[in-house]
């Protein structure tokens, strides 16, 4: 049975490796219980999960991983690519294996007009067995979701929810108003406070796989509307998990803090491009320590 899916926090899930490359079971099974530990939702194999530099062999061998935990969390699987053969092949593999629901990215670089963006989603859809979320990230896709390529998919059945990563708060006002029907989430945690009051239901975090009590606690007091748009010492913290490509930082953090025993990653992505670790420790002790009452450092 489907789990409930519409949580508060969805934690987009790195992916741990050892130091010669290899994926660490040990360390992503502590990660997952971490996550069910917080109430938060998991997607894997998401660009924080370096999904695409990894194998079909090693997502499913993490999939095993997942069924044989029996988490008391959903968990959503990232769909990403151009080749639609290769990504229902792909969703059959999640299918076996009872994932909650699919993260459906927009094409990669072919750039696809308003017909293909239909097409594409349309193909993946009709391919799903449970709930498909789209995820907006023209920064990496290389293309924008056109709000009437959703509203020409939302009534399908298959159709649940929309990740906004696109860091533009008229574009995501403009989704909201034109597909209601859609659950949206928030793609960016720094942008929470602003998307919490037009029509946001949730946040699919980089930042609860450091800080999942935290991250949970913060979006809460962002739908209670306590906290402001603006400056925040919660969101110019998180800003520092992004001042190297993701997930380099959030990974050094992450073996800083013993939550993982490498921050290995896959080419593209290198670590040397991380400068510092310096600002990544006093964000660290300002979010770990941030509390609704605001009885938190002022700022990093």
């Amino acid at each position: 049975m489907t789990k409930h899916l519409n949580n508060l926090v969805w934690t987009a899930l790195i992916t741990p490796f050892d130091d010669d490359g290899a994926v660490q079971l040990d360390d992503f099974t502590r990660l997952l219980r971490m996550q069910e530990a917080a109430g938060n939702g998991i997607l894997l194999f998401g660009s924080t999960g370096e999904g695409l530099a990894l194998t079909t062999s090693e997502k499913v061998e993490m999939l095993e991983v997942v069924s044989k935990l029996n988490l008391q969390v959903p968990v959503m699987a990232g769909v990403g690519g151009f080749q639609a053969k290769v990504q229902k092949e792909w969703m059959d593999a999640c299918h076996e294996a009872r994932v909650d629901a699919f993260l459906l990215v927009a094409p990669l670089y072919a750039r696809p007009g308003v017909r293909g963006q239909i097409a594409w989603f349309r193909e993946l859809l009709d391919h799903a067995t449970c709930p498909c979320m789209f995820y907006n990230i023209p920064a990496r896709t290389g293309v924008k979701i056109a709000p009437e390529a959703l509203q020409e998919v939302s009534a399908h059945k298959n159709s649940w929810a929309v990740k906004e990563a696109g860091g533009n708060t008229d574009d995501y006002a403009e989704f909201v108003q034109k597909v209601p029907e859609l659950t949206f989430y928030a793609g960016d945690d720094f942008m929470l406070p602003f998307y919490s009051r037009i029509g946001t239901e949730g946040v699919v975090s980089v930042a609860s796989n450091v800080w999942p009590e935290q991250t949970r606690l913060f979006a809460g007091a962002c739908f209670q509307q306590s906290v402001m748009p603006g400056y925040h010492p919660w969101t110019d913290a998180v800003k520092e998990l992004f001042s190297a490509p993701n997930p380099i930082p959030v990974k050094a953090l992450m073996m800083q803090k013993g939550l993982i025993r490498s921050d290995r990653l896959r080419l593209p992505l290198m670590r040397e491009d991380l400068k510092s670790l310096d600002k990544l420790m006093l964000a660290d002790r300002v979010a770990s320590a941030w509390r609704p009452d605001g009885k938190h450092p002022a700022s990093i």
